[in-house]
């Protein structure tokens, strides 16, 4: 290990303790395991269902008002920094660790679901055109602005305390416009194990849906029976990866992964658009996105509380669950590619063009797969509702009705392993970057086994995620959903601190300027205790 980095054991060991004991628990006791997630996904939906929406709603206006009003001309790293990847890269990095993973997933199976199953509270009519607007506005409010708007908000407050304060590159430096002293020290290592925590249930959540998706289509097109054999088979060879990839760095891995998937998500959607049902996409996603932006308030905020529909808890909150598991992790890898780049720039390429492009792939792949199961009375939507394995197989039953179908297929299997393995790649750096110090705008890149470690730590939660408590009436989806929703409902709270900081820290950023502080200049986290108490609040 490099002599200049060092381990920050406050956080390091108490979460690898943690995430070794849950992965041995899962293992003895796995029924036990996935039902005490279920207990706190329970408890989290019925109480906290209403913040979750709440926030979710809010973020969108904050990142818009912080990106366009005066503040956005604010430069991470002052007016001289110089940005350290090219526009093109910063957006297939954004889009690829962001929802990338998980529009290749949901893309047609989540459209179907809504058009086939409404919420009866709502007195829709499944397979109608109400059903089809319902449907991709639903998408629509669910990954694009919202998601994208959690990770930005981290973003800009980890980029602006880490390049402008020239506080620590950690979680908990985010909070000093807030805490002041009290960030640094036992308080900022608690945060930081916190959202280490989220991270590893979320990575486990989405690296498991990547799994059951590419062994579905290995069972479509190859014959290969998919199961705990495979899903292991495959876990071992994406962690092997995407190891290797978060090992040579952002600009030899990561950078060069994203720049191969975004080019490969714009051949998918480009052929699907052409030898699709193309005016019926453009009809539908047109009216819908109109739809959602006129009833945006309305949507984001249903809960059903007299009615009791499950729809809100089971879709829109379990969504915001998992993104804001992510957003603290992630912000912070998007905050390493926001040097040199003003905050107006970093919301445009993290929130306003990513989001575009989901809707976009969510008006062709659920406009086009809406379209197929209308006219096929319902076959898709059948295969997904009755079929074992039908949800992680619906994306290639429904390239079936295109030219060329088993290359394309093969294609998108290659998408969704490159999808998974740039995520991984950028969310492993980034718990490595948490759990070591030293880690500089010269020199960012945390050691290669610290990356090692926490590569196979998650790559085993993955492995225990799908296979924990599977059978009966308990799919690999279900527990994928729980350890998201575990996962995401302390960061949801820690959100709220953080944006009210972030915010703060901006609106007052005269008095947090590096000339009033200059003892936060380059802080080591080692120092962190001894620069705490010299600290003024």
């Amino acid at each position: 290990m490099n002599n200049q980095k060092k381990i920050r054991w406050g956080v390091f060991l108490p979460m690898a303790i943690l995430l070794v004991t849950t992965v041995l628990i899962g293992i003895v006791a796995p029924e036990q395991f996935y039902n005490l997630q279920t207990a706190i996904v329970d408890f989290a939906f019925t109480n906290f269902g209403w913040l979750f929406n709440l926030m979710a709603l809010a973020l969108i206006f904050i990142c818009l008002y912080l990106g366009f009003s005066k503040y956005g001309s604010i430069r991470f790293g002052g007016k001289d920094a110089t940005p350290i990847v090219t526009k093109w890269q910063w957006f297939a990095i954004s889009l690829t660790a962001g929802i990338g993973v998980g529009i290749l997933f949901w893309g047609t199976a989540e459209p179907l679901y809504h058009f086939s199953s409404p919420p009866p509270e709502l007195g829709i009519q499944p397979g109608t055109e109400e059903a089809a607007l319902f449907s991709m506005a639903a998408v629509m409010e669910q990954w694009t602005l919202a998601p994208y708007a959690m990770y930005v908000i981290c973003g800009i407050a980890v980029a602006y305390a880490h390049y402008n304060l020239k506080l620590p590159y950690s979680v908990g430096s985010t909070l000093y416009p807030l805490l002041g002293k009290k960030a640094f020290g036992v308080f900022g290592t608690v945060i930081d194990a916190i959202c280490m925590f989220a991270i590893a249930g979320a990575m486990a959540a989405i690296l498991g849906e990547g799994v059951l998706q590419i062994g579905s289509g290995l069972d479509h097109l190859a014959g290969i029976s998919t199961g705990p054999g495979l899903w292991s088979v495959l876990v071992i060879a994406i962690t092997a990866t995407y190891i290797i990839s978060s090992y040579t760095g952002l600009q030899k891995g990561i950078k060069t992964l994203a720049d191969f998937n975004a080019k490969l998500f714009l051949f998918l959607m480009i052929f699907v658009f052409v030898f699709g049902p193309t005016t019926f996409v453009l009809n539908l996603g047109t009216e819908a996105t109109g739809h959602y932006l006129s009833h945006m308030p309305e949507k984001h905020l249903w809960m059903s509380p007299m009615e009791g529909s499950d729809w809100p808890k089971s879709w829109p909150i379990f969504e915001w669950a998992l993104w804001m598991a992510y957003a603290p992790i992630i912000g912070m890898f998007l905050a390493r590619l926001a040097y040199g780049r003003t905050i107006r720039q970093f919301v445009v390429m993290n929130l306003l063009l990513p989001a575009g492009f989901g809707a976009i792939w969510f008006w062709v792949f659920g406009g086009s797969a809406i379209y197929f199961d209308w006219k096929g009375g319902g076959q898709l939507w059948d295969m997904i509702h009755t079929q074992e394995g039908g949800l992680e197989l619906s994306l290639f039953a429904f390239l079936e009705h295109f030219p060329l179908a088993t290359l394309i297929s093969w294609i998108l299997l290659i998408a969704v392993y490159i999808s998974f393995t740039t995520l991984a790649d950028s969310l492993t750096t980034t718990v490595s970057s948490l759990t070591t110090t030293g880690n500089t705008i010269a020199d960012p890149e945390p050691p290669g086994k610290i990356k090692l470690f926490w590569g196979i730590i998650m790559g085993l939660l993955a492995l225990l995620n799908i296979t924990a408590g599977t059978g009966g009436d308990i799919t690999g989806i279900d527990a994928v959903k729980q350890m998201a929703t575990v996962a995401g409902f302390p960061v949801l709270f820690f959100m709220i601190v953080q944006t009210y900081s972030t915010i703060k820290g901006i609106l007052q950023k005269e008095v947090y300027d590096r000339a009033n502080h200059p003892d936060t200049a380059n802080i080591d986290m080692a120092e962190e205790e001894a620069v705490a108490a010299n600290h003024t609040a």
